[in-house]
């Protein structure tokens, strides 16, 4: 069974990083996959990470294959 686990504040920092950028990285998706499939994220992330794969999908934000910087 696979366990995927995000890292406290992950969603915020991705939010926070795709409002800056315009663009979902591919590390940022393997976020959302874990996001979408975590049954213990609380509602505030739940509700952000939705609003982000609705942004996606309206064409608002665009996939990126490059790697963001640190």
């Amino acid at each position: 069974m696979l366990h995927l686990k995000l890292l406290p504040g992950a969603i915020s920092e991705m939010m926070a990083s795709v409002t800056e950028t315009g663009c979902v990285t591919l590390a940022d998706r393997y976020g959302l996959l874990a996001a979408v499939l975590d049954d213990t994220l609380d509602d505030e992330d739940r509700r952000s990470a939705n609003r982000l794969l609705r942004s996606i999908v309206r064409g608002r934000v665009k996939v990126c294959n490059e790697h963001r910087a640190a």
